[in-house]
């Protein structure tokens, strides 16, 4: 809603033109960030996070996100500024990603492979357990990070790695670093909220991924037809995006496949929707069962346990 209010501002005071860049870039920022739910919830999934704790890590996650991202927003605009012909660098990288992404199967993760994840437990002990919700804690007397810290380096190297992505695509629609970096930020933003809302259905959406191949080729490809002096206009790449993310939305739901939730999310006080309309009320005490549960179940578990 908030983005929607702003592309109406974007539309007001800076014309159609800047206002059809960011409703592009958006989208497309959008549709790659939902892309990273699937991770997200493989990562919650690995680490066994209990649900009331998720939330925290997202917030967190997205602010880091926010820094990372204006950061590489701003080289690549420097560099393309400076060296013109790396547009097409970028438009062949995303070719190429999105034919492997019509080639990959289900996503896997190995934490405990991340080369981060190694420097990180290298220089700070980190702890085998949750400690509440602390990303912090003493251990034999000296300052130590939580199984909680752990989740959240990686959530942040994920996003990092989405990023390489996300950037040079929007920089398909234009080098207009407000424009880029206003319609990562309302993007991003959203992530936390369809996280919440999506993370009990999203297996159901198994053709978005195929949706997402398609725009990123074409975005690609967008790039690279420049240097023949072929240039697509925004509101086409508009309706190709939005046309695309419709159509495997659709054809998901259409062609549906029996799948089992990864995960049980609980949605955070702020969030008063359903996962969806069978879902059963929780009793009053509910945080405090699942929080008894998880510590019977797990406080002792180890991490090299929980794979």
């Amino acid at each position: 809603m908030l983005a929607m209010v702003f592309a109406f501002l974007v539309f007001r005071y800076q014309g159609s033109q800047r206002g059809l860049e960011f409703l592009t870039g958006y989208l497309i920022e959008l549709s790659l960030s939902v892309d990273n739910l699937f991770v997200f919830i493989l990562i919650f999934s690995f680490f066994k996070v209990p649900s009331k704790y998720q939330h925290r890590v997202l917030f967190w996650g997205v602010l880091g996100a926010l820094i990372m991202r204006l950061t590489m927003i701003f080289v690549g605009a420097a560099l393309l500024n400076r060296f013109g012909w790396i547009i097409y660098i970028f438009g062949g990288f995303l070719v190429y990603t999105g034919i492997k992404m019509f080639k990959q199967e289900d996503s896997e993760i190995h934490p405990e492979d991340n080369p981060v994840v190694k420097l990180v437990t290298r220089f700070l002990p980190i702890t085998d357990r949750y400690e509440s919700k602390h990303f912090f804690t003493k251990l034999n007397g000296k300052r130590a990070g939580t199984l909680l810290l752990l989740v959240l380096v990686v959530v942040e190297v994920t996003d990092l790695i989405f990023a390489v992505d996300s950037i040079p695509a929007i920089f398909a629609v234009t080098t207009n670093t407000f424009i880029v970096y206003t319609s990562n930020v309302f993007a991003i933003l959203g992530l936390r909220s369809m996280y919440f809302l999506l993370a009990g259905v999203i297996d159901k959406f198994h053709y978005l991924r195929v949706g997402l191949a398609i725009v990123l080729t074409f975005i690609g490809l967008k790039m690279l037809v420049v240097a023949v002096g072929i240039h697509i206009p925004i509101w086409a790449s508009l309706v190709f995006v939005a046309v695309v993310l419709i159509g495997a939305v659709a054809a998901s739901l259409v062609f549906s496949k029996d799948t089992e939730p990864e995960i049980h999310v609980d949605l955070p006080p702020d969030f008063d929707l359903p996962l969806s309309e069978e879902s059963p009320e929780l009793p009053e005490n509910s945080d405090e069962i699942a929080s008894t549960e998880f510590s019977d179940q797990h406080e002792d578990e180890p991490l090299e346990s929980r794979k």
